[in-house]
């Protein structure tokens, strides 16, 4: 499974690997970047970590990281990736999404998540795009609600985080069925 390269005016999305992760290393190192996540990523080792576990998917088939270039800044600006790839049910996840604080709010996330979905939608021909995130990130959920993603329902404490506390995780999807009307409207001047 090759990772493509999905790109327009605002955003290159490339393949992460373990020959440029430490283009991320000075973001990474940003304070609560990661709040919500059960992932380390604040030093150099636990970075290459996370990389190399990405790396571990997409050999596996189920996962393809990206890393990803904001060309209006002209800077790396952080990692995304398709993970949980089911191939028989043509269902896949879109996650694992971090960009550094001077990226945040300036329209790159909802460039990536454009190229994203149509790509899942339109090439590889899936059924359906989730969202796994934590019930207490309100940025990151209202981010994927205006993208058109509903919420399907709520995993009750499933997910340990690293300082003990055992999250809930709210689950969100897109339909394949959805996507037409989704990219008409909220993503109308994107393509």
């Amino acid at each position: 499974m090759n990772v493509p390269i999905l790109e327009n005016e605002r955003v290159k999305l490339t393949l992460l690997d373990l020959s440029n992760y430490k283009l991320l290393s000075e973001i990474a190192q940003q304070p609560n970047l990661v709040q919500y996540s059960p992932s380390k990523i604040d030093t150099t080792e636990d970075l290459k970590n996370y990389v190399q576990t990405a790396i571990d998917g997409y050999y596996h088939n189920n996962t393809m990281p990206f890393i990803i270039f904001d060309k209006a800044q002209q800077a790396y600006a952080g990692s995304t990736r398709f993970g949980l790839i089911d191939v028989v049910n043509k269902v896949l996840h879109i996650g694992w999404t971090w960009i550094g604080k001077q990226f945040q709010g300036t329209g790159l996330n909802k460039n990536i998540k454009f190229l994203m979905l149509q790509y899942a939608f339109e090439d590889l021909q899936y059924d359906k795009v989730e969202f796994r995130i934590d019930e207490r990130n309100v940025r990151s959920r209202k981010a994927v609600e205006n993208i058109g993603a509903t919420l399907e329902g709520i995993l009750r404490k499933d997910k340990l985080m690293l300082d003990g506390f055992k999250r809930s995780t709210c689950c969100y999807g897109i339909l394949k069925e959805e996507w037409l009307q989704i990219k008409k409207t909220i993503f109308l001047n994107f393509y």
